[in-house]
């Protein structure tokens, strides 16, 4: 009589499953380059993080490289973090952004004939740890506007607080605990196209399709002073000057126009301080960035770099090709921000100016330097990305959306770019 073999326990098949993936493992990790090279860690102020180390080239994986320099750095398990590692070539200006499959084949490339004997530096830049939990269903449902919402915006204190512009001529503060409508901002004649929380959480800016500009106290919902009138067409985009550069206290605000212009009003008096024209039609975005450049993109195909303290031109960014209808800055949370975040908000205006400007240069360090980078996009179906302090000439040119793009932003590290277009499309970019 036959002898029938019973099949395999899930405990077996299991056990033959581990010692495959071994095998796996072993074969390869025989079959990578055989040597090392010795790896400096460098961070993002260009600081040498740990001791110069002999690494194995089979096991010079971005993976493996962000295991041993949190190890190297003496950090618990649950506190480490992953790295993305630029790497320097020896005996060259040139920086590799993306980590090679081979690190090897890489060097000899760029001409390092012998890398056992070379010493590799690679910038260590820490990556964000998110939890990300699914969705699984809506937050808040918040009935109130009467027609279409055309803009919003967080306070900057935190996410409490929203605020919106609406096609039925108010604006409204919502708390977003508990989904339900805290004040209806009422004054506006036309639609409100733009909202903007000023960085102390002090204040809320819009900007309406009846040629004016109104200032709210976001704590009583009513309206501060007259609307600020200037402008001879709608107001497109409004944006405030940094609160680490507000003087003696008094902020600037910035508004963006149909009428191919850009106002600086000055906010505790309600007057016009610079009128920036220049553009030959209309202004669709406006950023103030944190070294007192102000940005404006317009219908013109450019983008102007004005200062914002004389309120004179610095540069005209000239590549697209068709409308510019969006551009962002790499600090633009940060400066949107101003003092807050994680840690207690300083007690002094002083402390809170302080704490502010060095949040912003901490974002806005690239390479070692203050570089504050500028991405613009266009009707033309592609965007660009600028470093204006260093040249007029884009940095690179970003292709891939089938259709115009109509808004872009960066990430809050402003390591990567996200865009949006009429091509039905979402799109993320490395901005480094």
């Amino acid at each position: 009589m036959a002898t029938i073999v019973p099949p395999p326990s899930k405990r077996q098949k299991r056990e033959e499953l581990e010692r495959s993936q071994i095998q796996q493992d072993v074969t390869a990790i025989a079959s990578g380059p055989a040597g090392s090279f010795k790896a400096r860690f460098l961070d993002g102020d260009g600081k040498q993080m740990a001791d110069v180390i002999e690494v194995p080239l089979a096991d010079a994986s971005e993976k493996n490289l962000s295991l041993l320099l949190n190890t190297l750095l003496a950090r618990e398990k649950e506190e480490f973090l992953p790295y993305r590692f630029r790497i320097h070539v020896p005996d060259t200006d040139i920086i590799v952004d993306q980590y090679p499959t081979d690190l090897l084949q890489l060097l000899r490339n760029h001409g390092i004939e012998n890398p056992f004997e070379t010493t590799v530096t690679l910038s260590a830049e820490p990556q964000a740890v998110f939890k990300v939990q699914p969705v699984t269903r809506m937050s808040h449902k918040i009935p109130g506007h009467g027609e279409a919402i055309l803009a919003a915006q967080f306070s900057p204190k935190n996410s409490n607080r929203l605020a919106t512009g609406s096609g039925d001529k108010t604006a409204r503060i919502w708390d977003t605990d508990t989904g339900t409508p805290k004040y209806t901002l009422s004054g506006h004649g036309g639609w409100v196209l733009a909202v903007a929380w000023s960085p102390d959480g002090a204040r809320l800016a819009t900007g309406s399709m009846d040629k004016s500009v109104r200032l709210w106290d976001p704590e009583t919902g009513k309206a501060v002073g007259n609307p600020w009138t200037g402008h001879s067409k709608w107001v497109t985009n409004i944006v405030w000057e940094p609160y680490h550069l507000w003087r003696d206290g008094t902020p600037r605000l910035a508004s963006a126009s149909k009428d191919a212009t850009v106002r600086i009003w000055v906010v505790n008096t309600g007057k016009t301080e610079h009128v920036l024209s220049g553009h030959k039609s209309s202004v669709s975005c406006v950023r103030w960035g944190g070294e007192g450049l102000v940005y404006s993109a317009s219908h013109d195909k450019t983008v102007r770099v004005w200062n914002a303290e004389k309120g004179t031109l610095v540069h005209t960014l000239s590549s697209h090709v068709h409308w510019v209808n969006h551009l962002a800055l790499s600090t633009d949370f940060v400066l949107r921000t101003g003092f807050y975040d994680h840690t207690p908000v300083p007690d002094t205006e002083e402390g809170k100016r302080s704490k502010a400007k060095e949040r912003f240069e901490k974002a806005a360090k690239f390479q070692g330097r203050i570089a504050e980078r500028l991405v613009t996009a266009s009707d033309d179906f592609t965007m660009y990305l600028w470093d204006p302090a260093q040249s007029t000439k884009p940095v690179a040119r970003m292709l891939g959306h089938q259709k115009q793009v109509n808004h872009v932003t960066f990430s809050p590290d402003g390591s990567l770019i996200a865009s949006a277009g009429w091509d039905n499309h979402t799109k993320l970019w490395s901005a480094r």
